[in-house]
């Protein structure tokens, strides 16, 4: 399984960004995808999930509102839109899937892509 993360970058607060997920050796409509983020000197923070059977999404209080999960099976991808961005998103961001649930720990984890919210 490989998950491959990309789209983040630095942006102003209010401003926003899209991430994507590209999913690789795994069947995406059979996975639950997650992104999760982890901030400097802080715990990891799940954000947001889509299921593998109906795409229902779940997110964080955090980010609910704000961020928007969806997916796009034929090209093996899952995005995470982000909008009104925060200092307080600043913060590396995994993509995660999973074949069995949306709330437990995900069984596999691809490489971060920092998001950077400043003025």
């Amino acid at each position: 399984v490989q998950l491959q993360a990309s789209g983040g970058g630095w942006v102003q607060p209010g401003g926003s960004l899209r991430l994507s997920c590209v999913v690789s050796r795994l069947t995406l409509v059979y996975y639950h995808i997650g992104w999760f983020r982890q901030a400097p000197g802080k715990g990891l923070e799940r954000l947001a999930c889509i299921a593998s059977s109906d795409s229902s999404t779940y997110y964080s209080d955090s980010v609910e509102g704000r961020f928007t999960i969806f997916r796009n099976n034929s090209k093996n991808t899952v995005f995470l839109q982000m909008n009104s961005l925060e200092p307080e998103d600043t913060a590396v961001h995994y993509c995660t899937a999973d074949h069995l649930s949306c709330a437990r720990m995900p069984a596999y984890w691809g490489p971060g892509t920092q998001v950077t919210v400043s003025s």
